[in-house]
């Protein structure tokens, strides 16, 4: 049995604060992630757009995104974070940049329940998802993927590098569910971020709510 994390057991708005430092992985991280969303949504058709976010936090990668970009106004976004403080911060700077769309639920981002609104989504972003949660998890999350994406849509994702590196497993699992690879940040990097974009439409069955829970990073290396 793994153990799943609260809030309690993990300051997730202090984690942000490493972004806050250039030099941070962090930081570096974010910047390539903020330049494949913007790559996505230049590529994305003309009219309306669906955005979803997992694990949102303080929806740092989109909305620094959205600020500037010209398709700010035809997104529809939900960010899902469970941390209050850190889905606190991410309503007053969409507030502070002017999207009206983007909608910050407080939630459970492991449930399906609080995606399927708005899917199938044009952008779907797990990021600081994967990292945290066991490898079957991980495989279940990609394949939640698939349903939740539009066919031609794209998934941003991230994971570190630390050893056992899970990326290449990630990628060919991201394949197997009918993704194409789009984006693969290089090792010497030190992180992980890449983006499928999905080309074959998933066989529909009924979704089980739960995606994915956190658990202590101690458990990840028994689970």
């Amino acid at each position: 049995m793994v153990a799943v994390v609260t809030v309690a057991n993990m300051d997730w708005a202090a984690w942000h604060d490493d972004y806050d430092d250039p030099g941070s992985v962090l930081a570096r991280r974010l910047a390539v992630v903020q330049d494949v969303i913007r790559a996505a949504l230049d590529g994305c058709p003309q009219g309306p757009l669906a955005v979803v976010s997992m694990c949102a936090g303080q929806g740092r990668d989109l909305i620094g995104v959205l600020a500037t970009h010209p398709r700010r106004a035809d997104v529809r976004a939900r960010l899902v974070e469970l941390d209050p403080r850190s889905a606190a911060v991410a309503e007053a700077a969409a507030r502070a940049a002017g999207l009206g769309g983007i909608e910050v639920v407080r939630g459970d981002a492991g449930r399906m329940r609080h995606y399927r609104e708005l899917a199938p989504a044009d952008l779907v972003l797990v990021c600081g998802v994967f990292g945290n949660v066991t490898d079957a998890d991980v495989l279940r999350s990609v394949e939640a993927c698939a349903r939740l994406c539009r066919v031609g849509g794209t998934v941003v994702w991230t994971r570190h590098r630390r050893p056992p590196d899970l990326v290449p497993q990630i990628r060919g699992w991201f394949s197997a569910c009918g993704f194409e690879e789009a984006y693969a940040s290089d090792a010497a990097a030190g992180f992980g971020v890449g983006a499928h974009r999905l080309v074959v439409a998933p066989a529909s069955r009924q979704d089980a709510d739960r995606i994915f829970s956190f658990v202590e990073s101690k458990q990840l290396r028994l689970a």
